[in-house]
């Protein structure tokens, strides 16, 4: 009976060294690295900048690949199942773990089936109106909303975007009511903010600053909680007023639910030092986006906090996009 206990353990006491070896190694082959949106574009190239100097702190190949549609949900439910041994990362943005989570019904949990490696940084949405708008500030814009009910449109890149739900709070918020334009995508909605088709909008700053700049829309407020380097005249929402507004689009790294405590360690501090990295930083000042460096602890904290956020908006504002 003894013996055969030995024989049938044998293989877990040559298993286990085998298995501490296997994570003091890591990484010892390619890393995946799954970015929820098609290739092109600030989300695309914030993961690739990423990898680029990651794959050098960590000794390893960094291998990109772009999984776009269902608003990041295929790229989530893809990472969900693969294996918990580091091999296979994604970069979590607030609509795979904030706005799509709120806004729908999915097949993952957006807290319990990843695991939160670090945070890369944030950029605020900014509330602009077409060129043409009486509105010089927020003060103004909200008299102009009141005074002409059921007549001032927003447009956004789509229902239950981040767009969708920041100018929703701003409604909640005021109590002033517009009228939502959603469309395939933050340049359509743009185009006809300039065209005057619509009045206002909340894009985020990266894609707004060209027009801003070229005169084409104003912008009233950004939704941070302090102003924006790119932006230093523009007061935050705060600032016009309105307490406790704080939308902002943010960008992460997550891996599959259990993965080991040394490695999310070792990620996380190789994502520090890639965030230390002046250069990183001056390429990511390109798309508005301050970083944001956090423990995988802090990281989780923040990850829930959004998703509340979101989803009591939603459920005050009865946004179900499964209806």
């Amino acid at each position: 009976m003894k013996r055969r206990t030995l024989i049938q353990a044998a293989p877990l006491m040559l298993t286990l060294p085998d298995l501490a070896l296997a994570q003091a190694a890591y990484p010892n082959r390619p890393i995946k690295y799954i970015v929820p949106v098609a290739a092109g574009g600030g989300s695309d190239m914030i993961g690739r900048q990423l990898c680029e100097r990651l794959g050098k702190v960590l000794g390893q190949s960094m291998v990109v690949e772009n999984h776009g549609g269902g608003g990041g949900v295929i790229a989530s439910v893809m990472t969900t199942k693969a294996p918990a041994d580091g091999y296979t990362l994604m970069q979590g943005y607030v609509a795979t773990h904030g706005t799509a989570p709120a806004t729908r019904k999915l097949t993952y949990d957006p807290i319990k089936d990843f695991t939160p490696l670090g945070m890369i940084g944030t950029t605020p949405n900014v509330l602009v109106v077409n060129a043409n708008a009486p509105a010089k500030d927020v003060k103004e814009f909200i008299q102009y909303v009141k005074k002409n009910p059921g007549k001032i449109s927003y447009g956004s890149a789509g229902a239950g975007s981040l767009t969708h739900l920041t100018a929703e709070l701003f409604k909640l918020q005021t109590g002033a009511f517009m009228v939502h334009i959603p469309y395939r995508g933050i340049a359509p909605a743009t185009t006809d903010l300039i065209a005057g088709q619509t009045q206002a909008m909340f894009p985020g700053l990266a894609a707004a600053l060209p027009h801003i700049r070229g005169g084409r829309i104003r912008a009233l407020a950004v939704t941070g909680n302090q102003r924006h380097p790119a932006l230093k005249d523009v007061p935050t929402m705060e600032e016009a007023g309105l307490k406790g507004f704080d939308a902002q689009q943010w960008y992460g790294v997550v891996g599959p639910a259990g993965m080991p405590a040394p490695i999310v360690k070792q990620i996380n501090d190789a994502i520090a030092q890639v965030l230390a990295q002046p250069d990183f930083r001056d390429k990511l000042s390109a798309e508005a986006v301050e970083l944001t460096p956090m423990t995988p602890n802090q990281f989780l904290e923040y990850m829930k906090r959004d998703l509340a956020r979101w989803t009591d908006l939603a459920r005050e504002r009865k946004i179900n996009l499964d209806a």
